[in-house]
């Protein structure tokens, strides 16, 4: 994608030669890894096998929507030395209140959502070994002690080799099915099925193209690797646009396999994590025990990254909040000190690691409470919209220096990206059953 700046930087030296930039690659496998959960395959699957190669151009502007919000959050965080959550606080206490309540009610539903995601392709590997709930706890243990001891450099390397099994699953997936390559570039012309709620079941799929919190963690692990000022800016974007050409390829296997496996034959899945496992008994059925045994070790590694990125990532952030309220209005948000590796020992980041792993285990066996998810996915579907509308504000003003404010391009990409994820966030409250609620 080009530079969204529109902007020609004078007098600052990049301290990293362009023509090695493609070793420093890093963050952004991290991000894709993180954002491509089981949910994200299972939407596109659906919506391959309900409208074929249709959609197939709106799963590539979801990709190119979020190669922006994430530049952008980047571009502030090598632009200015300062964090995301130092911006969000200098826009007022009403970011403190809202990341507030949505970190903490998020990362409780969550975490028992990421375990159990997990934790299904291990029981379909092992189906006598034990039952799901232990295989869910298994796996947030496993990720809590990972998170805990390591720090940003393992954790990278570990979140690579996860996506390298990842790309090779579902590669060749799409190539086992055989897909029509015909009908799929043609999925590439903007056509909305002749359906009911087609407008809105496309911009769910826009919309839910790898990523929500994690976007915003992008320029965190940009600061871990080490990238801390715009000398990094060139490097920054090259990675964004292989973390998002990485979770476009992802997707739009996916939407093959839904089209060929399942619209063809007139196939539906469940939605949730629970398709996929419906998935692996087809592909068991078609093409025998080995590929659905190769498919289940593909979803366990896509589940897996996305339940360490979160326990790192959101960990980092809610590090950062900490350090930001005990500054009361200081400079605590220092993208040095999240490069040091210091906040990956600090206690505000492992007591949210313990928030994440141990009380969601209570909905592992009691089932998720009521209201709770209800908010859960009220403040999930409000966090893009807020994430687009403060990145357009703080990199429009002077929080931002002048060369590394917004341009035209980035503007309207922002712009899009806020009234998208806001259409989506009224759609889902709307759809809630307050009735029930109260």
């Amino acid at each position: 994608m080009a530079d969204t700046t529109d902007n020609k930087v004078t007098g600052e030296a990049n301290s990293v030669p362009s023509k090695s930039s493609w070793r420093y690659i890093g963050p952004g496998i991290v991000v894709a890894a993180t954002g491509v959960g089981a949910g994200d395959l299972v939407a596109t699957l659906i919506a391959g096998s309900n409208f074929g190669y249709t959609l197939l151009w709106a799963a590539v502007i979801g990709c190119l929507v979020k190669i922006s919000l994430a530049e952008a959050a980047g571009r502030w965080h090598l632009s200015t030395g300062s964090t995301l959550f130092d911006g969000w606080a200098s826009l007022g206490r009403w970011t403190t209140w809202f990341f507030a309540v949505y970190v903490v009610i998020w990362g409780f539903v969550y975490g028992a959502a990421a375990m159990s995601s997990s934790a299904l392709p291990l029981q379909a590997l092992f189906p006598d070994v034990m039952d799901l709930e232990w295989w869910a706890i298994a796996c947030g243990l496993v990720g809590l002690v990972f998170v805990w001891f390591n720090k940003y450099a393992v954790f990278e390397k570990v979140m690579t080799v996860l996506v390298g099994v990842m790309f090779v699953v579902t590669v060749y997936l799409a190539i086992r099915v055989t897909p029509n390559l015909p009908d799929a570039f043609a999925g590439l012309l903007p056509v909305l099925p002749d359906e009911k709620d087609s407008v809105l079941n496309t911009l769910g799929l826009i919309g839910g193209v790898g990523g929500t919190i994690t976007l915003a963690a992008y320029g965190y692990w940009v600061n871990a690797k080490g990238w801390t000022n715009t000398g990094w800016m060139k490097v920054m974007r090259l990675d964004n646009r292989v973390a998002y050409i990485t979770t476009g390829i992802f997707v739009v296997a996916m939407l093959f396999v839904g089209a060929e496996l399942l619209h063809s034959a007139d196939v539906a899945i469940a939605s949730g994590d629970k398709g996929l496992i419906q998935l692996s008994d087809i592909l068991e059925d078609e093409y025998g025990s080995a590929t659905a045994k190769f498919f289940l070790i593909g979803f366990f590694a896509t589940s897996f990254t996305s339940l360490i990125g979160v326990w790192h990532g959101v960990s980092l952030m809610f590090a950062d909040f900490v350090a930001r309220y005990r500054d009361r209005g200081g400079a605590a948000g220092s993208g040095q000190e999240v490069a040091s590796g210091s906040r990956e020992r600090s206690w505000p980041f492992r007591v949210y690691l313990l928030w994440l792993t141990f009380p969601p285990m209570v909905l592992l066996f009691q089932g998720q409470p009521f209201r709770l998810v209800i908010l859960y996915g009220v403040l999930g579907a409000a966090f893009l919209p807020f994430l687009a509308g403060t990145l357009m504000w703080l990199l429009n003003t002077s929080r931002t220096p002048s060369q590394w404010r917004n341009g035209p391009l980035s503007n309207a990409m922002l712009a899009i990206a806020g009234l998208l994820f806001l259409v989506l966030c009224v759609k889902q409250i709307w759809d809630q059953p307050w009735s029930e609620f109260f």
